[in-house]
């Protein structure tokens, strides 16, 4: 458990995070930035801001997304970049604060950028974790601060009567995530009355390969590109049911977001979305066991369609306000253990 020291009303704590700014579509930097407290200034990445920039904290999310490049030069400036960043945190007296979006990277690495990842976890502060189920093998000191939901931030956004029979994917397509798996199982047996819709941005190279699926199989439709936030309204809440089939999955913003629409979703059996459907209530989070199958689809389809009108998943505590005042109390008391001041 952390506990701040309080901040007089003249400081400020300077947090540089790795993420780009927002751009106006759905991403998790939104709530880094909307939920932060007055006394809270937020600052994006740039390796010139982690080398020469003033700030207090240095807050990483994905770390292995830092340091990766397409060329092997690119790679190893980035690697010596990381370096170079945590000496300076040290010499500083400046906490390293990581969210733990996934325990280890959906890729994996080489060996110089596992080494180089395995120092960051050696100088990481405080580990923040999303849900409750999350294990950290380093010893660093943790705290859990629950995913925000998206209530408020879609509010302002029409939406689509609920179609029934719409089963939607929505969100990046990369292998991992099994979305060929998921048009193949649709496309298996005719679906009358029922439709499948694909919306994402595929890596590249699964773009052609997604696309040929979608358009050969009668009923699937897709829209491979990322979309913003009055589109993807639009899209979500259209659907019945939304089917997240990740080969493996830990913490899950698409999930938050079907959720904060009202929307029900299939998701594969695991220790953070067993505890997401306790937390949600009833018929919100469908989980299953090895591969999607249509057995498995099919049912799935036909809960959700036993879903009242009108019910929503429980969300308390979750809201961007909460999730600001928790960092900023991370923040707080990280500055105080490493000896740095709140204001430089």
């Amino acid at each position: 458990m952390v506990h701040a020291p309080s901040l007089g009303p003249a400081h400020r704590v300077r947090v540089l995070h790795s993420l780009a700014p927002p751009d106006g579509k759905t991403r998790y930097v939104d709530q880094m930035t909307v939920g932060a407290p007055d006394d809270v200034s937020v600052a994006y990445f740039s390796w010139k801001a982690a080398l020469r920039g003033r700030y207090d904290v240095l807050h990483i999310h994905w770390p292995e997304l830092l340091i990766r490049g397409k060329t092997r030069r690119i790679r190893f400036a980035k690697r010596q970049a990381m370096r170079a960043t945590l000496a300076l945190a040290r010499v500083r007296r400046i906490p390293v604060v990581r969210t733990v979006h996934n325990v280890t990277p959906h890729e994996a690495g080489s060996a110089a950028e596992r080494r180089v990842l395995a120092r960051v976890d050696r100088a990481t502060a405080v580990s923040i974790l999303l849900n409750p189920t999350t294990q950290v093998a380093s010893p660093t000191e943790t705290v859990t601060i629950l995913h925000g939901h998206y209530r408020d931030r879609f509010a302002a956004h029409p939406r689509t009567a609920r179609e029934p029979g719409l089963v939607l994917y929505f969100g990046i397509i990369r292998p991992y995530k099994n979305v060929d798996a998921l048009i193949d199982v649709y496309a298996s047996r005719p679906r009358p009355g029922s439709r499948l819709r694909i919306v994402g941005s595929p890596s590249p190279e699964l773009r052609d390969s997604i696309q040929r699926r979608a358009d050969a199989a009668p009923g699937v439709s897709a829209t491979l590109a990322f979309v913003d936030d009055a589109e993807l309204v639009r899209e979500v809440s259209a659907a019945s049911l939304v089917v997240l089939p990740y080969a493996e999955m830990h913490n899950s913003g698409a999930a938050l977001v079907a959720l904060s629409l009202d929307r029900p979703i299939l998701v594969p059996r695991s220790p953070s979305n067993s505890a997401l459907a306790a937390e949600v209530g009833p018929g919100w989070v469908i989980e299953y066991d090895g591969p999607l199958t249509d057995e498995v689809l099919s049912a799935a389809v036909d809960v959700s369609a036993n879903l009242a009108s009108g019910e929503r998943p429980r969300l308390e505590g979750r809201d961007w306000d909460e999730v600001g005042r928790r960092h900023r109390d991370v923040y707080i008391a990280a500055i105080a253990a490493a000896g740095g001041r709140a204001h430089r």
